[in-house]
């Protein structure tokens, strides 16, 4: 990797790394207001706080010339202020300063006193906001700009609107930024200059004056100059933020190429034994998933690659099959898993499955039996470890991890995730789950994570019928309901994400819980939720399963692990406020027996075109990676080199539009940075590499290979 990519940061960038409080002008309380509004603290996040439009005062006409409804600036002469009438309702009742230019009369009109009170007739003023006509009188409610006529040129012609915050007013973003400027370090270009040149691209600063201040060039200021020129300078900072983001990814790649693992060689023997307790021929899909695995593990790096398959394809048997290679070949392998439950489902798999004991560590675990499972996994007695978060623990200790597997990968952290790999010197890592997120997709698509895809359904697994309803067809719901359990079906009831407030979903969960046991009976109705002791919640799906209760009230805590191949109803209320990854799977614990299964997916009656397209979705298709397409098309990729799994992929200047247009031109460029030598390098690229370790600092773009690592 070219050293002269990754030097230190020089001194050159310290204006711009530097706290906002460091600015000319801005106080400590005005400082935490822009940090909050610009999402950071330094300098360089207030100039990455665009603006979000640009408000044109050019047109400056008399009051008889000017357009109503159109924004306009004035220039009057106060005739008289009127203050509101005496007595009661004053507070609702507004100040009202009557202007004329000479051509007309115009009212100015505040219901805060604030601008008013200091208001005189016979001055000279100049005024800024949209002109309305009231009856057969022009005025102006609460103009943006009102000062003085002598100063005039306070009032810019082309005014950015930046996004705000509570305390926080567009003159304080403006000072701060005029003085941002004035301290702005001359900074090396790190674009190909060639791309430059073809594209118009102004330089890195230009395009931040160009947007936070286009006022600065007088020749913006004709026609509609500055709507091509923002357009340009906007692709420019998209095109740096996406160049950052991929010289960070090119290393991390070229890391992981380069970081050595140990080849693990299966010799068949435990396999052979658990595929004769399986008793079932393994799926094409299977066994093209674990070859491709093997080939990975018996390489001299580190593996990371992704098996992902719908619910029932097999994934655990080639979770399996994987960790009894690594067992044969002398080493330990774990799989951890979300849940308590979906743990204890794999652990009943893998007991069954298994020629070697397996090992169990969840947080119910304790006393003696915690002490002998950490002290068979530290001696490398336990070679099989199944477990919850209590695997990546600081207690626990690993004689020899060589395979990590991560089930529903989605349901952990980044860091939880990278913990696990680092139990052991060089781990391999597999990740499994029946839904992509959108992160791992963003992976996937950029080559950072191989894919084992298992695309053959399970025999005679039929699919779920989906459809939508609206919440106000509850009755409906209820006697359509009712004949099904007349035919002995058994429903799930899956409650809404009220908040991210988990005691408000349990609330939620609780309340339907009442009212469907005041319906069908409380005999009838079961209740699961994630703050329930382990024993109750284990007890009210046992009684589901065994049919003792016909429905089943439920948080998303059933989301996975819950096998009941009798259940053949889904309802999920409030279906728009889950994610399609979520709702695949919720829709994946029916379906699971040979019965007709159905989904019900409950909205709210006035529901959005892009929430009405997602569950459209789900009823057309069961296609993971198609869900997945979409979830990452509508949310974003999350954050490639940090934590965030949704939203933008940590772009802050780059729109999904620019990602489209210019995320090939930065990736390629990105690769022939880091991956050319420099003394093979030509000139101009050579120049340009100490520039592009600037650009690293200035878009925060650290150590990446860890969270790559972790999937």
């Amino acid at each position: 990797m070219p050293d002269t990519i990754t030097q230190p940061v020089p001194s050159l960038l310290a204006p711009l790394l530097a706290g906002v409080e460091t600015l000319g002008g801005v106080r400590p309380a005005t400082a935490k207001l822009l940090a909050r509004a610009a999402g950071g603290g330094r300098v360089i996040d207030l100039l990455f706080h665009l603006p979000e439009s640009v408000v044109d005062r050019r047109y400056r006409p008399t009051l008889r010339q000017a357009e109503i409804g159109r924004i306009c600036t004035l220039h009057v002469t106060i005739a008289r202020v009127v203050p509101p009438p005496s007595g009661g309702g004053r507070g609702k009742r507004p100040w009202r300063v009557v202007v004329s230019d000479g051509t007309a009369d115009a009212e100015l009109v505040f219901f805060s006193p604030y601008q008013a009170r200091g208001l005189e007739a016979g001055q000279d003023i100049c005024v800024s906001g949209t002109l309305e006509r009231f009856g057969d009188r022009l005025n102006m409610t609460h103009p943006d700009y009102l000062v003085p006529a002598e100063r005039m040129g306070e009032i810019p012609l082309l005014d950015p609107v930046w996004p705000l915050t509570a305390g926080l007013f567009p003159r304080q973003v403006r000072n701060a930024i005029r003085a941002a400027f004035d301290i702005f370090p001359d900074l090396p270009e790190w674009q190909d200059s060639s791309v430059m040149k073809q594209r118009q691209w102004p330089g890195f600063e230009q395009a931040l004056r160009t947007l936070h201040r286009p006022c600065d060039f007088p020749d913006l200021l004709e026609g509609d100059a500055l709507v091509a020129a923002a357009e340009r300078a906007r692709a420019r900072l998209a095109c740096d933020d996406l160049l950052a983001q991929q010289v960070s990814m090119a290393q991390a790649r070229r890391q992981n190429r380069l970081r050595p693992g140990r080849p693990i060689v299966a010799d068949g023997s435990l396999r052979g034994v658990a595929l004769s307790r399986f008793g079932h021929e393994p799926t094409v899909a299977q066994i093209r998933a674990l070859a491709e695995i093997d080939a990975d593990l018996a390489q001299p790096r580190q593996m990371t690659r992704l098996l992902q398959g719908d619910v029932g394809a097999g994934k655990t048997l080639v979770a399996l099959m994987a960790m009894l290679g690594a067992v044969e070949a002398g080493h330990q392998a774990a799989l951890m898993a979300p849940t308590e439950i979906l743990a204890r489902q794999h652990l009943a798999t893998f007991t069954r499955l298994s020629p070697v004991p397996v090992a169990f560590l969840s947080g119910s675990v304790k006393g003696k039996a915690r002490r002998e499972a950490l002290a068979r996994i530290a001696d490398g007695t336990a070679r099989l470890v199944i477990g919850t978060h209590a695997l990546f623990q600081d207690s626990v200790v690993f004689a020899d991890l060589a395979l990590a597997v991560i089930d529903e990968q989605h349901r952990f952290g980044v860091e939880q995730r990278a913990m696990l790999g680092e139990k052991g010197p060089q781990t391999d890592v597999l990740v499994m789950t029946a839904t992509p997120i959108p992160r791992s997709l963003l992976l996937t698509q950029w080559g950072d994570m191989m894919v084992s895809r298992l695309d053959v359904k399970p025999a005679g697994r039929k699919p779920v019928r989906t459809s939508l309803h609206t919440l106000s067809a509850m009755g409906d719901l209820l006697v359509g309901m009712e004949r099904a359990m007349a035919r002995g079906a058994r429903i799930f009831w899956v409650c809404p994400l009220v908040s991210e407030s988990e005691t408000s979903d349990i609330a939620a969960a609780e309340a339907r819980h009442a009212a469907l046991a005041a319906h069908f009976g409380a005999d009838k109705v079961g209740l699961a939720h994630g703050q329930q002791d382990i024993t109750v919640r284990e007890q009210a799906i046992a009684d589901f399963a065994a049919g003792r209760t016909r429905i089943l009230v439920a948080t998303t805590v059933i989301e996975v692990g819950v096998d009941i191949p009798d259940a053949t109803v889904m309802i999920i209320e409030h279906a728009e406020r889950f994610g399609l990854a979520q709702l695949h799977q919720l829709r994946g614990r029916v379906g699971r027996g040979h019965a007709e299964s159905y989904c019900l997916l409950l909205h709210d009656n006035a529901l959005g075109q892009t929430a009405r397209r997602r569950l459209a979705l789900l009823r057309e298709t069961d296609d993971g990676f198609l869900i997945a397409d979409e979830d990452f098309r509508l949310r974003g990729g999350g954050d490639l080199t940090g934590r965030r799994q949704s939203g933008l992929p940590d772009l802050r200047l780059a729109s999904p539009l620019h990602v489209d247009m210019l995320l090939r031109l930065a990736a390629q460029d990105a690769r022939r940075l880091v991956d050319t030598p420099p003394d093979r390098a030509p000139p101009a690229m050579r120049a340009r590499m100490p520039a592009v370790s600037l650009l690293l600092d200035l878009f925060s773009r650290g150590q990446a290979v860890r969270a790559i690592r972790a999937g």
